[in-house]
């Protein structure tokens, strides 16, 4: 009897691998057998450029380049003269590098030429392998394509290697290196393993039902995997967006008064002169935005108009856009003068701003703020506590013109950016895409209709759909439009 549940758990997986079969069917540019070569250090002048092939026509390159019968050994660099295959004319000595597949990155015949990095060379070797008979240039991203296209890279592992080629921050460059690394795939992989096997459990009490060698608790251990995923499933859609903040950036919203010196700070933080400083009141009344790297966290830095009633028509819509931006914020930047806090825009801007962002749930996942009194030199020693003591609520001193309290705020920042966008280096793996979100949201609206009380067939049905959803998301089954959209990202030699 247990043979037949063997066999139900063998065909219940055995459909994710004819889905990711599919997914290398494409034509056009993608078709295999073709053999292609691109420059992969990019554009410029430099020491080394590194020039690469993949398909079957590699160790003919080695054989037209270098005049060789045999390739060198695998993976290890040998100095070779290059010559072009027609005229026989010398162009460069290069380290050569043969990587016989599957043992390559894409899993073909892959060849590296390690040439000098003169714009005359590299363009006298790609034109040398123009020639080679069999060899076209390089689509975008074609090498990671065909990676994936035979099994080397799963589709949120290249993902991962996109967002790391890509990456400026810190925080980026881990998140990147653990998605590539294949986390993310392994959780759904673990969780697609459990559909599987609750699949089974359950078409085997479909088919054995009345079967007394068939366990009373199938169904309730499947039932107590099932919610149990679930659970995992609803914890990773509750990040509140996390991953993908961290992927694209924080958006940190500076406001306050007027003439608090919220332009100061912009300029303080993004270290170069984006907004214009003035004592004038109402000098800043568009939106100024500048991307920066703070405390290794990716973030859109905004500078706004300051907050008042009563002025002209062009501040007054500066108002309004800095009002429009406070609501898209993830980090708020309250500015107060700290030598000015009793004037009525600064009551106004702690009564109308700060206190209802004070206010809400520290569990709740809205916007975070942080208080900072700015001129903080302006305050005599002795009564600095006692001016800012009628706040009560936190905040931090600073001081814009001479620099105090800047790393104490740039600690704060990097504790509060780590509770926006998530701190790459601990915890479970980030949803960094949309399309992450929602292949597991769909999984989850799937379970929702799994009810074994109530229909064994639906529920077994639910079961299925829920686990296309996870093949879906590490590639199986993908649509060509959205592979093309993913390997778009990526450079001509990757």
């Amino acid at each position: 009897m247990w043979r037949g549940l063997s066999a139900l758990a063998t065909r219940a997986a055995r459909a994710p691998r004819r889905l990711c079969a599919r997914r290398s069917s494409g034509a056009g540019p993608w078709a295999p057998g073709s053999t292609i070569f691109a420059l992969s250090s990019g554009q410029g002048r430099c020491a080394i450029a590194v020039i690469r092939t993949s398909g079957p026509a590699s160790g003919l390159v080695l054989r037209s380049l270098t005049a060789s019968r045999e390739p060198p050994p695998a993976r290890s660099a040998c100095l070779r003269l290059l010559r072009h295959p027609r005229s026989g004319e010398p162009l460069d000595r290069a380290l050569v590098l043969w990587f016989p597949g599957p043992q390559s990155f894409t899993g073909e015949d892959c060849v590296e030429l390690h040439v000098h990095g003169g714009p005359a060379v590299v363009s006298g070797v790609l034109q040398a392998l123009g020639s080679v008979p069999g060899l076209r240039p390089a689509e975008a991203g074609e090498f990671t394509r065909r990676a994936f296209a035979h099994g080397k890279l799963s589709l949120t592992e290249v993902e991962g290697l996109a967002d790391l080629i890509h990456a400026e921050t810190e925080a980026q460059r881990r998140q990147a290196l653990r998605q590539l690394d294949g986390e993310l795939g392994q959780l759904c992989r673990g969780w697609a393993e459990t559909l599987t096997k609750a699949l089974a459990h359950v078409e085997a009490y479909i088919d054995f039902g009345e079967d007394d060698n068939l366990e009373e608790d199938v169904l309730e251990q499947a039932d107590k995997d099932v919610r149990a995923l679930e659970a995992a499933l609803g914890s990773h859609l509750r990040d509140a967006r996390r991953g993908q903040r961290l992927r694209s950036g924080a958006h940190i919203v500076v406001t306050g008064p007027p003439n608090a010196g919220k332009s100061s700070l912009v300029n303080l933080l993004s270290r170069k002169p984006v907004s214009i400083v003035s004592p004038e009141p109402g000098t800043t009344r568009d939106v100024l935005e500048t991307s920066v790297d703070l405390a290794g966290f990716p973030v859109l830095l905004s500078d706004t108009a300051g907050l008042r009633e009563g002025v002209g028509a062009v501040e007054q819509e500066g108002v309004r856009r800095a009002h429009q931006r406070l609501e898209q914020a993830d980090l708020i930047l309250g500015v107060l003068d700290a030598s000015d806090l009793a004037s009525p825009s600064s009551c106004s801007f702690l009564d109308t701003v700060v206190a209802p962002l004070v206010a809400q749930s520290p569990d709740s996942c809205g916007q975070r703020l942080l208080l900072l009194l700015n001129k903080s030199d302006l305050l005599p020693t002795s009564t600095r506590d006692s001016d800012t003591a009628l706040l009560g609520m936190p905040y931090l001193l600073l001081s814009c013109r001479t620099g105090a309290g800047l790393d104490g705020l740039l600690q704060a920042l990097k504790t509060e950016l780590a509770a926006v966008c998530g701190d790459p280096s601990t915890g479970p793996p980030l949803l960094t895409r949309a399309r992450h979100q929602h292949h597991l949201q769909s999984c989850l609206d799937a379970l929702s209709h799994y009810q074994p009380a109530t229909d064994l067939a639906l529920a077994a049905e639910a079961l299925r759909l829920a686990r296309r959803h996870l093949s879906h998301l590490t590639g199986g089954g993908g649509t060509e439009e959205v592979l093309d959209l993913i390997f778009r990202d990526f450079c001509v030699g990757k």
